[in-house]
Protein backbone atom coordinates (compact mmCIF):
# COMPACT_ATOMS: atom_id res chain seq x y z
CA UNK A 1 0.00 0.00 0.00
CA UNK A 2 1.22 3.50 -0.82
CA UNK A 3 2.45 5.66 2.01
CA UNK A 4 -0.05 8.34 3.09
CA UNK A 5 1.01 11.12 5.43
CA UNK A 6 -1.25 13.51 7.34
CA UNK A 7 0.28 16.89 8.15
CA UNK A 8 -0.80 20.39 9.08
CA UNK A 9 -1.47 22.95 6.36
CA UNK A 10 1.36 25.18 5.15
CA UNK A 11 0.89 28.21 2.88
CA UNK A 12 2.37 26.39 -0.12
CA UNK A 13 -0.67 24.05 -0.02
CA UNK A 14 -3.23 26.79 -0.71
CA UNK A 15 -3.70 26.40 -4.49
CA UNK A 16 -3.64 22.60 -4.46
CA UNK A 17 -6.27 22.55 -1.71
CA UNK A 18 -8.49 24.92 -3.65
CA UNK A 19 -8.15 22.81 -6.81
CA UNK A 20 -8.93 19.53 -4.98
CA UNK A 21 -11.97 20.85 -3.13
CA UNK A 22 -13.50 22.74 -6.07
CA UNK A 23 -13.03 19.74 -8.36
CA UNK A 24 -14.90 17.47 -5.96
CA UNK A 25 -17.66 19.99 -5.23
CA UNK A 26 -18.31 21.07 -8.81
CA UNK A 27 -17.46 18.11 -11.00
CA UNK A 28 -18.28 15.15 -8.81
CA UNK A 29 -21.25 16.43 -6.83
CA UNK A 30 -22.41 19.21 -9.17
CA UNK A 31 -22.60 21.80 -6.42
CA UNK A 32 -22.55 25.26 -8.01
CA UNK A 33 -19.94 26.76 -5.70
CA UNK A 34 -16.95 28.94 -6.47
CA UNK A 35 -13.71 30.01 -4.86
CA UNK A 36 -15.40 33.29 -3.93
CA UNK A 37 -18.12 31.37 -2.06
CA UNK A 38 -15.41 29.91 0.20
CA UNK A 39 -13.29 32.79 1.54
CA UNK A 40 -12.06 30.51 4.32
CA UNK A 41 -9.87 28.70 1.77
CA UNK A 42 -8.09 31.93 0.93
CA UNK A 43 -7.21 32.53 4.60
CA UNK A 44 -6.73 29.10 6.18
CA UNK A 45 -4.31 30.24 8.94
CA UNK A 46 -6.70 32.86 10.34
CA UNK A 47 -9.90 30.95 9.70
CA UNK A 48 -8.87 27.47 10.86
CA UNK A 49 -5.50 27.57 12.62
CA UNK A 50 -6.55 29.63 15.63
CA UNK A 51 -7.64 28.68 19.12
CA UNK A 52 -8.09 24.89 19.20
CA UNK A 53 -8.62 24.73 15.43
CA UNK A 54 -6.36 23.42 12.68
CA UNK A 55 -6.33 22.32 9.03
CA UNK A 56 -4.68 19.12 7.80
CA UNK A 57 -3.85 17.64 4.43
CA UNK A 58 -3.27 14.05 3.37
CA UNK A 59 -0.41 13.64 0.93
CA UNK A 60 0.67 10.63 -1.10
CA UNK A 61 4.22 9.38 -1.66
CA UNK A 62 4.66 12.00 -4.43
CA UNK A 63 3.71 14.76 -1.93
CA UNK A 64 0.45 15.44 -3.80
CA UNK A 65 -2.50 16.60 -1.72
CA UNK A 66 -5.17 13.92 -1.86
CA UNK A 67 -7.36 14.89 1.10
CA UNK A 68 -8.23 17.64 3.56
CA UNK A 69 -9.95 18.09 6.91
CA UNK A 70 -10.32 21.08 9.22
CA UNK A 71 -11.48 21.87 12.73
CA UNK A 72 -12.88 25.26 13.71
CA UNK A 73 -12.77 26.21 17.37
CA UNK A 74 -16.37 27.32 18.11
CA UNK A 75 -15.80 27.90 21.81
CA UNK A 76 -17.02 26.07 24.92
CA UNK A 77 -14.53 23.22 24.24
CA UNK A 78 -16.38 22.39 21.03
CA UNK A 79 -15.31 22.22 17.41
CA UNK A 80 -16.82 22.19 13.93
CA UNK A 81 -15.45 19.68 11.42
CA UNK A 82 -15.09 21.26 8.00
CA UNK A 83 -13.58 20.73 4.57
CA UNK A 84 -13.34 16.94 4.68
CA UNK A 85 -12.58 15.97 1.10
CA UNK A 86 -10.72 12.98 -0.33
CA UNK A 87 -9.74 12.59 -3.96
CA UNK A 88 -11.93 9.88 -5.50
CA UNK A 89 -9.03 7.54 -6.36
CA UNK A 90 -7.98 7.50 -2.67
CA UNK A 91 -11.35 6.76 -1.07
CA UNK A 92 -12.13 3.47 0.60
CA UNK A 93 -10.18 0.93 2.61
CA UNK A 94 -7.23 0.55 0.25
CA UNK A 95 -5.71 3.89 1.26
CA UNK A 96 -7.79 4.62 4.39
CA UNK A 97 -7.31 8.38 3.85
CA UNK A 98 -10.64 9.49 5.35
CA UNK A 99 -10.02 7.46 8.50
CA UNK A 100 -6.49 8.81 8.85
CA UNK A 101 -7.71 12.40 8.48
CA UNK A 102 -10.55 11.94 10.98
CA UNK A 103 -8.25 10.18 13.45
CA UNK A 104 -5.81 13.13 13.32
CA UNK A 105 -8.63 15.61 13.96
CA UNK A 106 -10.11 13.62 16.87
CA UNK A 107 -6.68 13.12 18.49
CA UNK A 108 -6.02 16.87 18.18
CA UNK A 109 -9.39 17.67 19.79
CA UNK A 110 -8.81 15.18 22.62
CA UNK A 111 -5.37 16.65 23.34
CA UNK A 112 -7.04 20.05 23.73
CA UNK A 113 -9.77 18.68 26.04
CA UNK A 114 -12.57 19.42 23.61
CA UNK A 115 -15.81 17.61 24.44
CA UNK A 116 -17.73 17.59 21.14
CA UNK A 117 -17.30 17.91 17.40
CA UNK A 118 -20.17 19.01 15.17
CA UNK A 119 -20.53 19.00 11.42
CA UNK A 120 -22.95 19.95 8.72
CA UNK A 121 -23.09 18.38 5.29
CA UNK A 122 -25.20 18.33 2.17
CA UNK A 123 -27.71 15.58 1.50
CA UNK A 124 -25.75 14.67 -1.65
CA UNK A 125 -22.77 13.24 0.25
CA UNK A 126 -24.35 9.86 0.99
CA UNK A 127 -21.06 8.01 1.43
CA UNK A 128 -19.96 10.73 3.84
CA UNK A 129 -23.11 10.22 5.92
CA UNK A 130 -22.32 6.51 6.27
CA UNK A 131 -18.68 7.29 7.07
CA UNK A 132 -19.57 9.74 9.85
CA UNK A 133 -22.17 7.41 11.36
CA UNK A 134 -19.75 4.46 11.26
CA UNK A 135 -17.16 6.60 13.07
CA UNK A 136 -19.25 7.66 16.05
CA UNK A 137 -21.15 10.70 14.80
CA UNK A 138 -24.85 10.83 15.61
CA UNK A 139 -27.28 12.72 13.41
CA UNK A 140 -28.86 15.63 15.25
CA UNK A 141 -31.51 18.23 14.49
CA UNK A 142 -30.33 21.63 13.31
CA UNK A 143 -31.87 23.12 16.46
CA UNK A 144 -29.50 21.02 18.62
CA UNK A 145 -26.40 22.73 17.23
CA UNK A 146 -24.50 25.17 19.45
CA UNK A 147 -25.30 28.82 18.71
CA UNK A 148 -21.68 29.32 17.65
CA UNK A 149 -21.79 26.59 14.96
CA UNK A 150 -21.21 28.18 11.53
CA UNK A 151 -23.96 26.80 9.29
CA UNK A 152 -23.20 26.79 5.57
CA UNK A 153 -26.01 27.39 3.08
CA UNK A 154 -25.51 23.92 1.54
CA UNK A 155 -25.77 22.13 4.92
CA UNK A 156 -28.92 20.06 5.35
CA UNK A 157 -27.75 17.23 7.65
CA UNK A 158 -26.01 17.73 10.98
CA UNK A 159 -23.98 15.45 13.21
CA UNK A 160 -22.35 15.45 16.64
CA UNK A 161 -19.58 13.33 18.12
CA UNK A 162 -18.96 13.40 21.87
CA UNK A 163 -15.28 13.12 22.71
Amino acid sequence: MAEIMIRAYVKEDKNDIMDLILDIQRNEFEIPISKDDQPDLSDIPNFYQSGNGNFWVAVNAKNQIIGTIALIDIGNQQGALRKMFVKKAYRGRTYNVANLLLQKLVEWAQQRNMNAIYLGTTGKFLAAHRFYEKNGFLQIDKNALPNTFPIMKVDTKFYQMAI
